[in-house]
């Protein structure tokens, strides 16, 4: 029955994400907002919700572990098993203007959730300060990809506007889905850490971060297989600076966390060691080679062999 509740909470979060991401993106055309907005903003919230309301939850259920393990677990499995897997299908081109610009970004994210912890917890300021630290990135993003746009160099495709109540209705569909999936599945995941002795940290590092990723996955995995493998690189990277910015500081901000002592020792660590590595891919060389996808697809492998030694 609890690993239902676990089934049933990640099946109820990827439709919710799907259902906010579409009405979403509806409202804002019905009001007039530009692709480019839509792009940067909701494409990435909405792959990242399913981690965000998840953490929350987690977060009031008293479960630390559950919410930390959630973003650091979701990011190392976004670059060593998501990426890993997408370049393993086609290798990832990646665009060097872009890359560059978010790659520091992706850095400075992940030296202030290492940083932070190391303090002992993630209290209302940091919060607020990784939310701080999110905005400015959104709003860099978007002057960049506007400059783009304007030079003729991207191609933004318009579609009509949507009536509102068909996407007002998608979008709070969404929200309900999303809710309901993530008070089963950190319910599961709590349930399922009890029953088998277990730290819910390691529950929340593989079983909860790798069902909420489930969304960036699909995405990746989509995009190589339409050869379109570079938009997987954009989304690999969007998600992890919104998990740690976005999901983490929105966490923090309304319900402050303890650091969790075995994410401080060694997962943070895996998680800068996984995102340098990306970084140096992706910036020694024009594109992410099949043999890199595999070197970061066994290095997960290695890594969930690892904590399964040591649970």
């Amino acid at each position: 029955m609890i690993w239902l509740f676990i089934v049933a909470g990640l099946v109820l979060l990827t439709l919710g994400a799907e259902a906010l991401v579409r009405g979403a993106s509806a409202l804002a055309r019905r009001f007039g907002l530009s692709e480019l907005l839509i792009g940067i903003t909701l494409v990435g919230f909405g792959t990242s919700s399913p981690e965000l309301v998840s953490s929350l939850a987690a977060a009031f259920a008293g479960s630390p572990g559950v919410a930390v393990g959630n973003v650091v677990g979701s990011n190392i499995a976004n670059i060593l098993l998501i990426l890993g897997v997408s370049a393993l299908i086609a290798p990832i081109a990646v665009q060097g203007d872009g890359f560059r610009r978010d790659a520091p970004a992706l850095a400075l994210a992940t030296l202030a959730v290492i940083g932070v912890a190391l303090t002992g917890g993630y209290g209302r300021i940091a919060g607020g300060v990784f939310l701080f630290g999110l905005a400015v990135y959104l709003a860099l993003a978007y002057v960049t990809e506007k400059r783009a746009a304007d030079a003729g160099l991207l191609d933004i495709p318009h579609e009509a506007p949507q009536p509102l109540l068909p996407a007002l209705g998608f979008a709070v569909a969404g929200l309900g889905l999303l809710a309901l999936g993530a008070k089963l599945l950190v319910s599961g995941a709590i349930g399922v850490a009890t029953a088998l002795g277990v730290s819910e940290t390691l529950i929340g590092l593989t079983v909860v971060a790798v069902g909420t990723s489930l969304p960036e996955l699909v995405t990746s995995v989509v995009a190589a297989l339409r050869g379109k493998s570079d938009l997987a690189l954009g989304n690999v990277v969007g998600s992890n600076i919104y998990n740690s910015f976005g999901i983490l500081g929105a966490t923090a901000l309304v319900h402050p966390l303890a650091a969790p002592a075995a994410i401080v020792r060694f997962d943070n660590w895996v998680m800068l060691a996984a995102t340098t590595a990306l970084i140096l891919f992706g910036l020694t060389r024009a594109r992410i080679q099949r043999w890199e996808g595999a070197l970061l697809t066994v290095s997960y492998a290695a890594y969930i062999a690892w904590l399964a030694m040591n649970a």
